[in-house]
């Protein structure tokens, strides 16, 4: 027989904190150069003109102006169109 108890395992007590992902200026706000309009994984949305993507998929301003966000239709891989929405700074 054993002279320790069995310590048991604790399980689903991993919490890391939120990336804070999202859309940070909506249409109509005014945006400076450099400025983050949307943060996101993958391509959800699609950078227009006067927008730049960084390399992970964030949407930066390239000039002054107004952020507008518009549905647009995108060809993908399979040839079928599907909408997107397209960011945009005018």
């Amino acid at each position: 027989m054993s002279k320790i108890k069995a310590g048991g395992s604790s399980k689903n007590n991993h919490d890391s904190p939120g990336q804070r992902l999202g859309v940070k200026l909506s249409g109509g706000q005014k945006a400076k150069v450099g400025q983050i309009i949307v943060r996101q994984i993958g391509m959800t949305k699609r950078p227009g003109p006067g927008t730049k993507m960084s390399v992970n998929f964030t949407i930066h301003a390239a000039k002054d102006g107004v952020v507008a966000f518009k549905t647009r239709r995108v060809r993908t891989f399979t040839g079928r169109t599907v909408p997107r929405t397209e960011v945009s700074v005018v």
